[in-house]
């Protein structure tokens, strides 16, 4: 069991929960079971229900720790009966248990007519299948002991924790068979799609997902609510009244006009999008066609955009579809361009498809539109796409040009100091994406104001400890680690590395030191010595020695902000990750100094005098808000994953909060060797939140202030958290319900001086769109046009030079302990962006194990990982992978080290694209030879 596999049980848990009954698998489980654990989860059952019992199997199942327990419970899994769940958990993708949901909503509200009308003996041996066979048992003899109605609830209960695929057609191929009456309720013969809507119009709207499509509440109206997979019939759509406000602000596109539209978070702009959109393809004459593309920058944002768009459109004949990174090596990008009306795109998708002429050109769509445009700037992939846009703009091209609408709550300032810097900068924005119009409401407001709520905004201040005892004894284990990699230096008599001698100068525990530390690792990579031995050898100490710098820094921040027990248990889990690898001499010396402070850090870290001000000052809001309205919602924004990971697990500690029973949403990218939340596992985040009345909090970093539509909230927490004012706009701009509040708790009066200057900021930023809006269209138009020639000079001043490739061969050493890996001239590229190493010996310098994970995806199945053979090293230096019929490496280049065979200069590429080497494609006939 891999600490990602543990993660990723954890971040699924409610999918389990929902349909594990645990009694059916413990006689499985007995291997890793106590006696009286077993009892304990039997007695959970029979007094609170099963899914009570299966969370407190879970708790006991994560807890564990001997070797084989992950696997014993996949196994148990599947000899019970519970295929679905085997593989969902098996692939980590629950998309198949997802879908499932709308079926269960729909039977929890037919449940009534259900127990009525079904006789359950009749249609159990046509089902059975979709049960497991002890439920079947149950619901036999619940109807000998009390009767048909209580059988029929009794398979209601077990349908509705079902992980079968087909469970939803089985029972209605059951039902029909037994001409039951229920039948005719019971539709779905195409998904979702044909479920009756008589049924649920009949029925009282029970989460505003659903209300979005049937009854006009305010709250409720934005449509990118839909994004929920699971709990909501998203299929089904049944037009709304658009508000008079969403109107004004779709006015300027409708008329044909490239339009900003800013309107704030929870308005519905993506409704306003939809108007646009509809408006737009519905004007061509008969024998022409509108092409829409819709892009959105986040993966989670693209796929709940993708499901709104398709929902809104497919019913009026349009064709939807969708390419993200994650599905463009599996599809024809041209194709799906070609083949659809409406396209939602990652931006990344098209930059690379104009690049290499997959799409020829723009003029291909008539409507473009951009989610969160305020981030057209430098070198987004939106500035990319808009270049290319005003390259045939001003280069004086006959083709069309689509119209270019951005969607965004807030435009920015960006540094400006003044109104009138203010206006320039807003000015560059329209020029970056070609509009001379901002559309706001404005006669509309009072009905913007009703339906949008701005929340109250706090600011507390608390102390941090007076004395911090854990920070003390683990600021002298890295004043130690700082000296053994002076040490080093001091050895060979010289200082190589510039300021490594004002290491003491650095403070522990800031993001500063974090930095420090990552620009010596670099240098110490490239670090040079005649005896390439003794550079290996001080390579590597030097890159052990900074690794634990670093874990010591991060752990110093969690213990800032967070509680001494949960700083030292990341640095324990380090620790064991350390012990589990190379474990060489400087390992085990640093562990062993580690251990010999841990019972004085346990000690400390269990001292209830060392609680931490802040957590008690949060504590103290929560309860009060909760006591105020046990109804609240809240999400608390923290700035790192650690400490989103270090809050969850104190407010479950915590007897006063724990009620609260928090969920979290991080990002998906990879840092400090830390990956981040799946994609499917974002999503189930967010359903919870959404659908499960106890999941009262949600913990997030920076990936749900912006785009991501969550569930109303009417607390926002920012926990040392503050960022530009588009941040504070996006981040209010979660605190949607009525009467709604937004804290920002912090230690650091800096921190609160930096938002009171957004606020000042935003003001700045109105008053400066207000000014523009006053301002003559031509003249908008002329201001925008004479910026984007400049803009164009200074582009093509630079020039758009390819970079020339190095012919020249070139070594790759590992990184971490400078072993040689390959030459340049052995390197393949496959499929453009994998490289990979021919010959037998580069076999030679790497060890693999099995990858924790393996996966297939296009060509491609990742099979193994791989790592420096060299002993005590094990740097991970990719994966291994049957690409068709070859087993072949895939290396990463920021695992090596380049050094220049003639003069011996090394280099650090973080990217392969920055690596500009004579890349040869991978051929077949090749490796046949």
């Amino acid at each position: 069991m891999t600490a990602e596999e543990r993660r990723n049980l954890r971040a699924f848990q409610d999918y389990v929960i929902k349909i594990l009954d645990p009694t059916y698998i413990l006689s499985y489980m007995s291997p890793w079971f106590k006696d009286d654990e077993v009892q304990y989860i039997r007695a959970e059952k029979n007094n609170k229900g099963t899914m009570e019992a299966a969370s407190l199997f879970l708790k006991f199942l994560l807890e564990l720790q001997e070797e084989g327990w992950f696997r014993g419970f996949l196994d148990a899994l599947a000899h019970a009966g519970y295929s679905g769940l085997y593989e969902a958990i098996e692939s980590w993708d629950f998309q198949t248990i997802e879908r499932l949901e709308e079926y269960r909503s729909l039977l929890k509200r037919l449940q009534p007519e259900f127990k009525t009308t079904v006789n359950p003996k009749d249609i159990l041996p046509e089902v059975s299948k979709c049960l497991i066979s002890q439920e079947c048992e149950e619901i036999m003899q619940v109807c000998s002991n009390k009767g048909l109605m209580a059988g029929a609830e009794k398979m209601v209960e077990c349908f509705l924790r079902s992980d079968k695929e087909n469970w939803p057609k089985t029972l209605k191929l059951a039902l029909d068979k037994e001409e039951s009456k229920f039948s005719e309720l019971w539709t779905v013969d195409k998904g979702a799609k044909n479920i009756d809507v008589k049924v649920l119009e009949d029925d009282e709207m029970e989460t505003s997902d659903i209300q979005i499509f049937y009854k006009e509440e305010s709250e409720c109206q934005n449509l990118s609510q839909n994004s929920c997979p699971s709990s909501e019939v998203s299929h089904i759509y049944t037009p709304v009244k658009p508000r008079n406000y969403q109107l004004e602000l779709a006015l300027p596109a409708k008329e044909g006009k490239n339009t900003i539209i800013c309107a704030p978070t929870g308005c519905g702009k993506t409704f306003v999008s939809l108007l646009i959109c509809e408006h737009h393809l519905k004007k061509f004459p008969q024998g022409q066609k509108g092409k829409v593309v819709f892009f959105a920058v986040q993966l989670p944002v693209y796929e709940q955009q993708k499901s709104v768009f398709s929902n809104y459109f497919e019913r009026l004949g349009y064709k939807v579809a969708g390419v993200s990174g994650a599905t463009s090596e599996n599809v024809s990008v041209k194709q799906i361009v070609e083949n659809n009306d409406i396209i939602i795109l990652t931006p990344q998708i098209l930059v690379n498809s104009l690049k290499n002429g997959t799409i020829p050109s723009l003029s291909v769509f008539t409507l473009m539109i951009f989610d969160e445009c305020h981030n057209t700037g430098k070198h987004h992939p939106y500035n990319m796409i808009m270049f290319n846009y005003l390259d045939q703009k001003l280069g004086g091209s006959s083709d069309p040009l689509p119209q270019v609408i951005g969607l965004t709550a807030s435009v920015g300032i960006g540094d400006a100091k003044s109104t009138a810097e203010a206006v320039e900068y807003i000015c560059r924005l329209c020029a970056s994406l070609d509009t001379s119009v901002i559309a706001t409401v404005k006669d509309n407001l009072e009905e913007l104001e009703e339906i949008v709520y701005k929340p109250q905004k706090f600011f507390r201040k608390v102390e941090s400890r007076t004395t911090d005892r854990f920070k003390c004894i683990i600021s002298q284990l890295m004043r130690e680690t700082e000296s053994l990699a002076k040490s080093i230096f001091d050895e060979i008599g010289t200082i190589t590395l510039e300021g490594i001698s004002q290491i003491q100068n650095r403070e522990f525990g800031t993001q500063k030191y974090e930095q420090w530390i990552v620009t010596v690792q670099k240098a110490c990579t490239v670090f040079q010595l005649p005896d390439k031995d003794e550079e290996s050898r001080i390579c590597k100490a030097l890159f052990l020695y900074t690794s634990h710098l670093r874990k010591y820094n991060d752990a110093l921040i969690i213990n800032e902000h967070a509680r001494m027990k949960d700083a030292l248990d990341y640095l324990k889990d380090f620790f064991t990750n350390v012990r589990a690898a190379g474990f060489d001499e400087i390992e085990q010396d640093l562990t062993r100094r580690f251990e010999e402070k841990l019972q004085k850090l346990e000690s400390v870290s269990m001292d209830p005098s060392n609680e931490n001000p802040k957590l008690k000052d949060l504590c103290f809001i929560l309860q009060e808000e909760y006591h105020l309205n046990p109804e609240s919602r809240t999400i608390l924004f923290v700035k790192t994953r650690a400490l989103v990971d270090a809050l969850k697990k104190w407010i479950e500690e915590n007897s006063e909060l724990s009620f609260l029973k928090p969920g979290i949403l991080t990002g998906r990218g990879k840092t400090n060797q830390n990956t981040g939340m799946t994609l499917p596992a974002q999503k189930c985040a967010l359903d919870a939140f959404r659908t499960n009345g106890d999941k009262k909090i949600l913990i997030a970093t920076s990936v749900a202030d912006e785009g991501i539509d969550i569930a109303e909230c009417n607390l926002v927490i920012l926990y040392e958290y503050v960022g530009n004012v588009i941040k504070m706009i996006q981040t209010r701009g979660r605190g949607r319900a009525r009467g709604s509040k937004c804290f920002l708790l912090t230690s650091n009066a800096v921190v609160i001086e930096k938002e009171k200057i957004n606020i000042y900021k935003e003001k700045m930023m109105n008053d400066s769109i207000s000014m523009l809006q006053t301002w003559n269209e031509a003249v908008f138009k002329e201001k925008v046009l004479q910026i984007q020639i400049q803009e164009k000079v200074i582009r093509d001043r630079q020039g758009k030079v390819e970079p020339v490739p190095d012919k020249e061969n070139k070594k790759l050493l590992c990184r971490k302990c400078k072993a040689f890996a390959c030459y340049t001239v052995d390197i393949r590229v496959v499929e453009e962006c994998h490289y990979t190493v021919v010959g037998d010996a580069f076999r030679k310098c790497f060890v693999s194990k099995l990858h924790p994970k393996p996966k297939s995806f296009g060509y491609f199945e990742k099979r193994a990982k791989i790592f420096c053979a060299r002993p005590n090293c094990s740097h991970d230096w990719g994966i291994h992978v049957k690409y068709k019929i070859f087993e072949i490496p895939v290396i990463k280049i920021e695992s090596f080290v380049v050094e220049d065979i003639a003069t011996g200069a090394q280099k650090l590429y973080a990217k392969w694209k920055d690596f500009h080497f004579e890349k040869i494609p991978f051929d077949a006939k090749e490796m046949s030879k």
